[in-house]
Order: C-alpha cells, then structure tokens, then sequence
C-alpha cells in the first residue's frame, strides 16, 4: 500500500478540484492512506470486510498485549471479549499468534490511531453479531461511531439465460431432491494438503450423501506441482483412485470454480462446507444454508467458533492431532447435518437468521437506517481540500 501513495495522493488531489470528495474509505490493509485524506481534508473511514468479532479484538489488542506475556495459543484460559463468545488463543487468527513478528506490531501500531478514525463500517447486521456490534458502539473517548451496514452480498446472476448456457453443475443441481446436497467449497483462496484431499474425499463418499465439490490442487509444494503439471490432460488427477467412478450417482466434482450464489440458492442444496471465509458466511446466512465449519486460515477460526459455539449455525468437525479431519469423522458430520437431529436444529437457527438479515437491509431495517445515517453524515460534510 505504501508505493502506491503518491499515485493515490495525486489521484485524490485531481478529484477534489473538481468534486465534492467528503470520505475515504479504506480496509485495514490500506491504513497508510489516511495520511494522504488528513492532506487533502477528507474524513477517513475504515471498512471491515471480516467479522465485528475480530475488529473488536483488533480494538482490545492493546489492552490484551499489555495483560498476557506468553503467546496467546498458550494461554490456559479462552480470551473473553465483550458480548462474544470465548475464543482459545489457538484459534485467534494467524496474524496475532507470533506476537514477535512485525505484522503483529504493525496491528498494535494502527490501533493506536483509532481517535484519528472518522467512523468504522462493517459488513454485518445486529441479530448476526449483536455482542460484539453493541460493543464497539459504546461510547468511550477517542472512539469513533461503528456503522454496521450489512450483509453486502453479490447476488449472482439472474438475466434469463437458457439452460443450455448454464454451467454443468447447476445442471446437475436441478436433477437432485430437494435440499439434499451438500455444497463443498473452500473460497478462491483456499486449499488443502493431499491428506486432507484424500481424507474428505473417502469420508464425503463414506457419508452417502450427496455432494457438490468445487476441488483444487493440493496446496503442499510438491504434490501441487506435480498435480498442476497434470492439470491439463487430468484436473482432478489428484483425488484418490476409483474415487470418481464410485461415487458418479453420488456427487459431483468440479476443477477450481462454481458459480457460488447460483448454488448456494439453489432448492437441492442442503448444507455448506466451508472455510469460513466472511462472504461465503454472510452468503450462506442470507441463502439460509446451514453450515459445516472447516476454517484454514486468517481470521477463519474465529468466525467458525462463533457460528458453532455462539449462533449454532455450523456443525465444526474435529481434526487429528496434526490438524487432519480424518475420513470417519467427515462422514459423522456431514450425515449429522444432512439428516440428523443436530443438523435440524441448526437449519432451524438459520433460517431464523435468514429472515434476519432480510429485514435489516430491507426499508427501515438496522444496517438500512446505518447506511442512511451514514449517508446523511457525509452529505453535512464541509470539503476542506487543498
């Protein structure tokens, strides 16, 4: 971000001469820009594109690195945090977990600009994270108004086209009983060791529930340039022997990509493996998709403890002690939530939180009534540009 600041600042100079430019909006990876928006005088604006939980811990961090001197995985005690559920150190995410490294004192350094902030937009709703939204809205000096605005969402694409134009795997959906597949996918960023692979794998096919798998190569260096160098002639050359063939009435694997809301909307889709990643939550909440929580990396822990711990919208299975979530153990889970009583209930919490999130962005909804909030702030704005 830093290098690209004197484009951007002359880029902002250029637009304010001719514009009324009152805000800059920037995630936590673009903080450096504020010094140019103090330049030109415009108000800076943070926008969190993960969770409310963990901007709140980003909030606390001060507090907390001045509480504890070990590492936070080895704290004895889960890390309460108001209004949220408690979190093992272990599974905060990966950025606060070496508190040595210079990424960690770089997040303590830009939390500590906090009173410099505007205002905090956040990509979720009240009845989604009320704790930890109330509680960043509770007025404490130098501390700015949080807007929570979501949940923003893509919503696919809805323009007519034939049937014949459709990808195959929507296809495949349309041939399949009501709510009765599961959806596995792991973001455009994520993969997984070959182990993992082939453990999901047998343990999808083991389950004998239906499936939709969007795979990738695995991620351990070598296998994956093994595997992308067969890529051309075989895609999925990775997945165990025989396992294509025997599970052809069962389920479908496609290479890399699928078309997420499109599936996740879908009436044969019954649950959601996942990785956790905010937008495919928020997208899952919103589609009303009860969830399988399987986090990689990031802030994707946190997110999982909340949505099995404190919402019990996720079912999250158990990993080995090298961190592999062995075949009998995806299958126990995956049966659970397609046809077993846990996986009723969380259906039913769900689809609760569907509704939800319906009314919050409709007309006089709460993330409706911040977002015209916001708006009106910025329109009363006075540009004081150079």
């Amino acid at each position: 971000m830093s290098l690209s600041i004197p484009s951007l600042r002359d880029t902002l100079k250029l637009l304010s001469s001719t514009n009324r430019l009152v805000a800059l909006v920037v995630d936590l990876f673009g903080l450096d820009a504020f010094d140019v928006a103090e330049e030109i005088g415009v108000a800076p604006y943070i926008f969190s594109i993960s969770t409310a939980t963990s901007f709140l811990f980003w909030f606390h961090m001060p507090k907390l690195d001045k509480m504890f001197t070990c590492e936070y995985r080895d704290l004895p005690e889960p890390v309460k945090l108001p209004g949220c559920v408690p979190v093992h150190g272990r599974d905060l995410f990966e950025a606060v977990l070496d508190r040595s490294h210079v990424e960690y004192r770089k997040l303590l350094e830009n939390v500590s600009r906090v009173a410099s902030y505007e205002g905090i937009i956040i990509n979720s709703f009240l009845d989604l994270e009320e704790g930890a939204i109330k509680a960043l809205q509770m007025e404490e000096p130098c501390k700015p108004p949080v807007y929570p605005i979501g949940p923003l969402i893509q919503t696919g694409t809805s323009d007519g086209s034939e049937s014949s134009d459709q990808p195959e795997c929507l296809k495949w959906l349309d041939d399949q009983p009501s709510q009765s597949v599961l959806f596995v996918s792991f973001g455009s960023a994520g993969t997984l060791s070959l182990d993992q692979i082939n453990e999901l794998a047998l343990g999808l096919e083991m389950s004998g529930q239906k499936f939709l798998w969007v795979a990738r190569s695995p991620s351990d260096k070598s296998d994956a340039a093994f595997f992308d160098a067969q890529s051309q002639t075989d895609p999925l050359g990775f997945l165990p022997n025989g396992f294509l063939e025997r599970t052809k009435g069962q389920g479908l694997v496609v290479s890399s990509w699928a078309p997420q809301i499109e599936v996740l909307r879908h009436g044969s889709i019954g649950g959601f493996l996942t990785q956790c990643g905010w937008n495919s939550t928020l997208e899952s909440v919103f589609y009303g998709v009860p969830l399988i929580a399987r986090p990689l990396f990031g802030e994707q822990m946190m997110t999982a403890v909340m949505l099995n711990e404190g919402l019990n919208v996720a079912l999250r299975p158990k990993a080995n002690e090298v961190g592999i979530v062995e075949r009998e153990e995806i299958a126990r889970v995956v049966k659970e939530l397609m046809k077993g009583e846990e996986g009723e209930k969380v259906r039913g919490k769900i689809k609760g939180l569907q509704d939800a999130a319906g009314k919050a962005v409709n007309k006089d909804g709460s993330s409706a009534k911040s977002l015209s909030e916001l708006a009106v702030r910025w329109k009363n704005y006075k540009n004081i540009s150079v």
